[in-house]
């Protein structure tokens, strides 16, 4: 993923109106439908329709995501467009998301894209979901204070289904220097949450009752990973069977305990996850520090990531909310990178449901 020239290309493409990049970004990997239009870095618009249906099921469907994404994709378009106060012809390219996701929701994605591209005879722009994560860090929103990382600097990524340690050296310039072995962190919230009879999400539950609990009652077991690699299958099982252990001498334990079991819990998780970081910036010397991916919206983590920032002289960078979570205009500022890079692909691209940076 090494891209030398994408800072010269961006100094000579500017600001006069005939020469301004408007993408169109589309990201369907999961149970969020999402489009946006971003004006060179400029978010002007980010619609998100999410699926309320996996909710009862405790987990997303792959089936129903799909058939959402189907009946959700035109209309979303449709009002990325006309918040963005700008014609489908205005549009310079499409840039969707690829993979990794579930390939049935990354498909009708794809497709629209597809479409989109050649009825509008536009450069069509596929993007890495992962990438697009840590990229969100350089959206910019109109008569705010911009203040992106500096290059380079390392992300902590950590999601549903990814956790790693990335240093990113320029746009297009990625290597991952530590990741999960097996699960990842936001999977460690979500299933433990549902053994507790959170509701779907569980991530956000946890984080809330956490606020309520005392994170030093229970002591959760860390695993022993070499290197800047992650683990957290093990904690899984151990959160499981402690509460079996406790549920047999005492069958209301969870709800007796569910505040401090919560507190526990996530702070176990951001031990593991700045561990690793703290380690990462200690061997790279690099002390500009960011954090994406769903689980970054996580209070507690982000507290932790403040203390260790003064603690460490870190100059942190933590993306708003919405930034957080899957949504287009991280796929939409993606693709402007690679619009600058010419980074095109054709009508034959296919969607993939797994894949590394």
């Amino acid at each position: 993923m090494k891209k030398k020239n994408v800072r010269k290309e961006m100094s000579s493409i500017k600001t006069e109106k005939n020469k301004e990049i408007i993408i169109l970004g589309i990201e369907s990997s999961c149970d969020d439908t999402s489009a946006a239009i971003i004006k060179n870095r400029t978010i002007l618009s980010n619609v998100v329709a999410s699926q309320k249906v996996h909710e009862e099921y405790g987990g997303v469907v792959p089936e129903l995501a799909s058939r959402a994404h189907q009946q959700n994709i035109i209309p979303v378009v449709d009002l990325a467009i006309k918040r963005a106060g700008i014609l489908k012809k205005d549009i310079s390219a499409v840039a969707f998301t690829r993979g990794p996701g579930l390939l049935g929701s990354l498909l009708v994605g794809t497709s629209f894209a597809k479409g989109f591209s050649l009825a509008s005879g536009i450069p069509l722009i596929e993007v890495n979901h992962l990438q697009g994560h840590v990229l969100a860090l350089f959206i910019k929103e109109k008569d705010k204070e911009y203040n992106p990382p500096q290059f380079p600097f390392l992300c902590l990524l950590v999601s549903g289904g990814n956790s790693q340690i990335i240093l990113v050296r320029d746009y297009l310039d990625m290597e991952v220097i530590g990741q999960t072995i097996d699960d990842a962190a936001g999977e460690a919230f979500d299933k433990c949450a549902k053994v507790m009879g959170l509701p779907y999400p569980g991530g956000p539950h946890v984080d809330r009752l956490a606020k309520l609990g005392n994170p030093d009652r229970f002591e959760f077991s860390k695993p022993r990973i070499p290197n800047l690699d992650y683990s957290f299958s093990g904690l899984k099982t151990n959160f499981l069977y402690f509460l079996r252990d406790n549920l047999k001498e005492e069958p209301d334990f969870i709800e007796k305990n569910q505040e401090d079991l919560c507190a526990s819990l996530q702070k176990t998780i951001i031990d593991i996850l700045l561990a690793k970081l703290k380690k990462a910036a200690k061997q790279t010397g690099i002390k500009e520090i960011t954090v994406a991916g769903g689980v970054s919206a996580n209070s507690g983590l982000r507290n932790a990531l403040q203390e260790s920032a003064e603690k460490y002289h870190w100059n942190l960078q933590i993306p708003k909310f919405e930034y957080t979570m899957d949504n287009a205009a991280m796929i939409a500022i993606t693709g402007y990178f690679k619009f600058l890079n010419k980074e095109f692909v054709g009508q034959n691209v296919v969607p993939f449901a797994r894949t590394q940076l």
